[in-house]
């Protein structure tokens, strides 16, 4: 029996010491190949202007902008502390002018309608305080055709791949917290009704071993 849904927190990483780490930890993830970035471009989402929302240090929009051509991105981001880490990022890559980093939340997005060829974010949906609300924003920002991609763990998910990913996630203190995000994430089940009616004929639901991914395109 999967265990009731534990939140984590709706103000995101801050404090420069667990920032740091958590840099540490998705350089990592990316250096190891283990970010997003292919499932993205492979959904259909590889041109055009981008909003990813809680890039955190910034990997995975960064690596889907050095992976396309004449695409830009907009992030939105909770906190302050990942905005200063992911700008410095980006300007390691030599993609500022290409990347731009907001401070919000997505209940509420600072975009026009129908701004955005495509949405993607990655780890973020557990954190997310109104995650209806954040649905509807991002439907509302999205031109008819864009693509939406969005991944998380899953509750649910096999204790052996639980096992997994506890070995896996380095530096070693950031462990407890994978936990946690784990605990507070969704099954595939409560996923699937949490979407908007005007969304449900659009999106799909895709349980995967290690987590759940909503993947759409706006009609």
């Amino acid at each position: 029996m999967t265990r009731a849904r534990v939140p984590e927190t709706d103000v995101g990483i801050q404090g420069g010491i667990t920032v740091d780490m958590y840099d540490q930890m998705q350089r990592r993830l990316r250096d190891k190949g283990w970010i997003e970035t292919n499932d993205i471009i492979k959904s259909g989402l590889s041109s055009g202007l981008a909003l990813e929302i809680g890039p955190g240090p910034g990997y995975l929009g960064l690596e889907w902008l050095k992976n396309t051509q004449g695409t830009t991105l907009r992030a939105l981001e909770i906190s302050n502390d990942m905005i200063e880490v992911a700008t410095r990022n980006a300007k390691s890559y030599g993609l500022s002018e290409r990347a731009t980093y907001v401070q919000g939340t997505g209940a509420k997005l600072p975009f026009e309608d129908g701004t955005f060829d495509g949405v993607f974010t990655a780890s973020s949906l557990h954190e997310w305080s109104q995650p209806r609300d954040t649905f509807l924003e991002i439907w509302r920002v999205l031109k008819a055709g864009g693509r939406l991609i969005i991944s998380d763990f899953r509750r649910d998910m096999a204790p052996l791949i639980k096992g997994f990913l506890w070995l896996a996630a380095k530096p070693k203190e950031m462990r407890p917290g994978l936990f946690t995000s784990i605990n507070a994430a969704y099954t595939p089940t409560e996923l699937r009704s949490m979407l908007p009616e005007r969304m449900q004929s659009s999106c799909e639901v895709v349980p995967e071993p290690m987590g759940l991914k909503l993947v759409g395109t706006k009609n």
